[in-house]
């Protein structure tokens, strides 16, 4: 029996059966399908319909806002995307965002890469140079195996060229591989100066296993960063584009690709990528934002480049988490049930920001999110917080990535509460 076809991997999320592995969900939705339940239409907040705290939600409404957002914007920049499936790990939204225009998906590790396949995707970016023996086997039985499949992947030195060429001995098609120009001394990866970037183009031409065609970095790794900063960065990345290309280096590619873009300075990427030069092949003006289809109530709020060209639109927070007080024991104190293994907590703590009680929506007016346990919130209460036992608190989140990894099966609500879709994540 053959493998199964992205379609068919999609469409058997739906038969999964629901239980005891998903938390939140109901149990009495034990044994349900995937399918069946959503076409219930449950609400998240109707005690008989049984969802149980903590359960983290997605908004359905803001999701396909920030979905369609995003589309518009690359769109207009002439910008290509292919946003960081590591944000989400959910090919139910890797197909969202496709169907919204997205050249392929961006991955960091080569169990991610095997996740997008597995569901279909036929382009993918490998933001990290590949050099394990055993991925890169793989990798090259995929190319082997499906002439449409197109991955790119980075080199940042002479040691890994050699790596990937002793593992990709006697295969067939060549690896496509992008220099990647660190962000400078102290960064993460990358190449540090222009001179080493060059001693790497020229390792991988010697080799016939791997086929340079491009350029890329990470504008959100350099240090102090403000716009200028961030802009004399991505110009270096660029003029080391119009250098390779100079020197005949990107004389097998069929187009240049030139990539970059986290989630904080997209806007400066567009800005610097449209002064790009014409190169002696088409360029693919590569942008790899991924927490955008999310968003989030902490860091990249604070940073989207949408709150610096507020006339491009605004992405919208698209998770809350709802968890229950189960605790009052002082004036200024009260616990609720979500803690470590449910929230983003590595950049910013979440934020208290509605209470249900009785099924009235109100604001945490006074209510302060202080710190989390295991299983935990810490709530500091002010004198005019209204928090009884039993409450439900709706918390906002900061940094999507590491949301998206503590929970397996995430539901889909409109504004009112109706769970119209669940997404399943691989972490």
């Amino acid at each position: 029996m053959g493998r199964q076809t992205g379609a068919e991997a999609l469409a058997a999320l739906a038969e999964e059966r629901v239980d005891h592995r998903f938390k939140g969900l109901p149990p009495d939705a034990d044994g349900l399908t995937v399918a069946e339940l959503a076409a219930q239409r449950r609400n998240l907040f109707r005690a008989a319909d049984g969802f149980t705290t903590p359960v983290l939600a997605l908004s359905a409404e803001r999701l396909e806002h920030n979905l369609a957002l995003m589309e518009t914007y690359t769109v207009r920049h002439g910008l290509a995307f292919a946003p960081h499936g590591k944000t989400s790990m959910a090919p139910q939204l890797f197909r969202r965002q496709i169907e919204h225009g997205a050249w392929g998906i961006t991955l960091a590790v080569p169990h991610q890469v095997r996740v997008a396949r597995a569901f279909g995707v036929r382009r993918i970016f490998l933001a990290n140079e590949l050099v394990d023996a055993s991925a890169l086997r793989w990798i090259a039985a995929e190319l082997a195996a499906d002439p449409e499949f197109h991955f790119v992947c980075y080199v940042d030195s002479v040691r890994g060229v050699e790596l990937m060429d002793a593992a990709l001995h006697g295969s067939g098609r060549p690896v496509d591989v992008v220099v990647e120009l660190g962000a400078g001394d102290g960064a993460r990866t990358g190449v540090r100066t222009e001179e080493e970037c060059l001693a790497v183009a020229a390792a991988v031409a010697a080799v016939p296993t791997l086929r340079l065609v491009g350029v890329a970095g990470y504008e959100g790794e350099v240090r102090e960063a403000d716009p200028q900063r961030v802009a004399a960065y991505l110009r270096r990345l660029t003029a080391l584009a119009a250098s390779l290309d100079e020197a005949g280096r990107f004389a097998d590619a069929e187009e240049i690709v030139v990539s970059a873009g986290g989630s904080a300075w997209f806007d400066t990427v567009a800005e610097v990528f449209g002064e790009l030069p014409a190169l002696s092949l088409p360029v693919l003006k590569l942008l790899r934002s991924g927490a955008y289809v999310s968003h989030d109530d902490g860091h990249y709020r604070r940073l989207t480049p949408f709150a610096r060209v507020p006339e491009e639109g605004a992405l919208e927070p698209a998770f809350r988490l709802w968890a229950e007080v189960v605790s009052r024991p002082a004036p200024g104190q009260a616990f609720a049930n979500a803690g470590k293994r449910d929230a983003a907590y590595d950049l910013d703590l979440p934020t208290a920001q509605v209470l249900r009680r009785d099924g009235a929506e109100r604001p945490a007016t006074g209510v302060t999110v202080t710190g989390l346990s295991d299983q935990h919130t810490w709530l500091r209460t002010g004198p005019e917080a209204d928090v009884e036992v039993g409450d439900w608190i709706g918390l906002g989140l900061s940094h999507p990535c590491t949301s998206f990894d503590k929970w397996q099966l995430i539901p889909v609500a409109e504004a009112d509460g109706t769970v119209v879709d669940y997404i399943r994540t691989f972490f």
